[in-house]
């Protein structure tokens, strides 16, 4: 292997990128570049054309923020509060936290966990253990593969936990500018350099541990950061065409699982087009094998729907505000079987094919989470958290209500559009898993009155 050595990547969103040798290493590995091929927002291309970017461009960024983000901390910090060992981990960590996300991103971790082999965060470590990503960290630590694995799954106690994964994390700055920029809004907008510049490592006035934390000059930064990450949820990530899209690949995904077309070790490692042929392939084989022919077909049909994005419209859509959130039925938050039986149902009732109706009700609870130390102006250090604090932070305190409006219950069906009066879609939400298969049971319409 040809000695490493000192890189520079001009990156649109941070100029000049600076990569040490480990970090050439790395980068330079196939379980890295594996990164290049997978669109840091999954199927948001459909809407937003510039939104073909990689994880393999945002994880450079977030390396890129580590290391601004270590040298304020090293300025600020009295000498030697920074392990040196760890000083070079935190953003290697940055580097490597997305190396086990699957094909599209986030999309498949909304199965049910039984589907899939675990989130990307808990597959880390076999991306870790390539001999080239490993040989390269133990350079820096005999035991960095084992120390950027906790960082990556915040499990570390190391101060510098807070960089890598945490409510200021540098990933959600990076992700949440990056997509802006790329999908051409204005949402994404963070006062990057006033937010790092307030970085400091605090004491935890309750445990005496150190952590990373912010100086109350950053607050203001900080609520921005919170704003944009509820606008792009609910301008870009919800959008209602990307989470059709998404919600018809996970369907893909799921059927080829049931059928035998796939099994589920076959969804790791792989890049989005890769799997997509993959699926294509095997649903080409199965078509000819009478217990697969059906599903296969399906698969092979969507796959190709999804390609020229001919994509589920909405039937019918509900803002979560407008349901009392504690009622909505725990079975319409995962892919489960329930589930799947429902959307049979209404596929039937609306006059479509078998799968070719998708319930969407997309969940994200830490969207606003908050827990750091805040150091005030007269140097109290106190602990912010979700309810924020009087005359500190207002934002946290009206999350649930942002969270409520960004987040939508959808109707979608294949083919032509129909229409269903979103009473009855939320009628049907607020039926709890019992009641739900009782009238599963019964030929009554579970939409009720109001279909048309």
């Amino acid at each position: 292997m040809a000695e490493a050595h000192v890189i520079t990547i001009r990156d649109p969103l941070w100029d000049t990128v600076r990569l040490d040798p480990v970090a050439v290493r790395i980068l330079d590995s196939a379980a890295f570049q594996r990164l290049r091929y997978i669109r840091q927002l999954g199927l948001a291309y459909l809407v937003y054309p510039g939104a073909t970017h990689t994880r393999f461009d945002h994880a450079v960024g977030v390396y890129h923020l580590a290391q601004r983000a270590l040298a304020v901390l090293s300025e600020e910090s009295r000498p030697g509060a920074i392990d040196e060992v760890e000083r070079r981990l935190v953003p290697l960590a940055g580097l490597l936290h997305d190396i086990g996300h699957y094909p599209y991103s986030h999309a498949l971790e909304e199965l049910e966990e039984a589907k899939i082999p675990g989130h990307h965060e808990a597959l880390v470590g076999r991306f870790l253990a390539d001999p080239d990503v490993r040989s390269a960290l133990e350079e820096v630590a005999p035991d960095g593969p084992a120390r950027i694995e906790a960082l990556i799954r915040g499990r570390s106690s190391s101060p510098l936990q807070g960089l890598v994964s945490g409510s200021l994390d540098l990933d959600k700055i990076e992700y949440l500018k990056r997509d802006a920029r790329f999908c051409g809004v204005p949402y994404g907008e963070v006062d990057v350099d006033r937010l790092l510049s307030a970085l400091a490592l605090l004491e935890d006035p309750a445990t005496g541990r150190i952590e990373v934390g912010v100086r109350e000059k950053g607050v203001a930064a900080l609520e921005s950061l919170l704003f944009s990450k509820y606008q792009m949820f609910r301008n870009v990530y919800w959008h209602h065409a990307v989470r059709a899209a998404t919600a018809m690949y996970k369907r893909i995904v799921v059927d080829a699982l049931e059928a035998g077309l796939v099994d589920p070790e076959e969804l790791v490692g792989r890049t989005d087009e890769a799997l997509l042929f993959l699926l294509e392939a095997r649903a080409a084989e199965g078509a000819r094998d009478e217990t697969k022919a059906a599903a296969a077909a399906r698969v092979g049909r969507w796959v190709e729907a999804l390609r020229l994005r001919r994509l589920p419209k909405r039937a019918a859509e509900v803002v979560a505000a407008e349901l009392d959130g504690r009622d909505v039925g725990s079975w319409l938050i995962t892919d489960s079987p329930l589930k799947r039986r429902v959307e049979d149902r209404l596929a039937q009732e609306l006059g479509v094919g078998p799968g070719e109706a998708f319930l969407d009700y997309p969940e994200k609870s830490a969207m606003f989470g908050l827990n750091l130390l805040v150091e005030r102006r007269g140097g109290e250090v106190i602990r912010l958290g979700p309810g924020g604090q009087a005359g500190l932070m207002g934002l946290p305190r009206v999350a649930d209500e942002l969270y409520r409006t960004a987040r939508v219950l959808r109707l979608f069906v294949l083919g032509e559009r129909r229409v269903v009066e979103p009473a009855a879609l939320a009628r049907l939400a607020r039926l709890s898993p019992e009641s739900l298969v009782e009238r599963l049971e019964d030929p009554t319409p579970l939409l009720g009155p109001g279909r048309r």
